[in-house]
């Protein structure tokens, strides 16, 4: 499959402003005192469907990391205070880890902060995404 320059220019466009909006998480992260990698961590068990808390083996496959990473990752935010591990109720050999009342402020406060950032470029990533997605879509279709 050959990609067009006009293609290559919408990728490049929006992988740009993918990474604005990155970078812009990084920063907030730092300056509430976490790093990017805790904020993600926090997120990823705020985040997990229908319930509040997660497994470590999920924390390390929604952050794309070694189990091992993943445990080093919730030691230093448990040493922080912003989370807890626990023996699973229902399984009493899994380990639950789920947010502290000091975590569940943090990520309300970055998740607040994102929201308003991704709102500011939604209009941005719409124009991107509607650029790109016509001609994958042509071309799924047999084009």
């Amino acid at each position: 499959m050959r990609i067009s320059r006009a293609q290559i220019e919408q990728l490049a466009a929006f992988r740009y402003a993918l990474r604005q909006f990155l970078r812009f998480s990084e920063h907030e992260a730092r300056r509430a005192g976490v790093s990017p990698q805790q904020h993600q961590l926090l997120l990823a068990i705020k985040g997990m469907p229908g319930r509040d808390w997660a497994h470590v083996g999920e924390l390390a496959e929604r952050l794309q990391v070694s189990h091992h990473a993943a445990v080093a990752l919730i030691t230093r935010a448990q040493r922080q205070g912003l989370v807890r591990r626990q023996r699973g109720v229902v399984d009493r050999r899994a380990v639950e880890v789920r947010l502290t009342p000091r975590g569940e402020e943090l990520i309300a406060r970055l998740a607040a902060l994102h929201a308003a950032e991704l709102g500011r470029m939604a209009a941005l990533l719409r124009d991107r995404l509607e650029a790109l997605a016509p001609r994958a879509g042509r071309r799924a279709g047999g084009e």
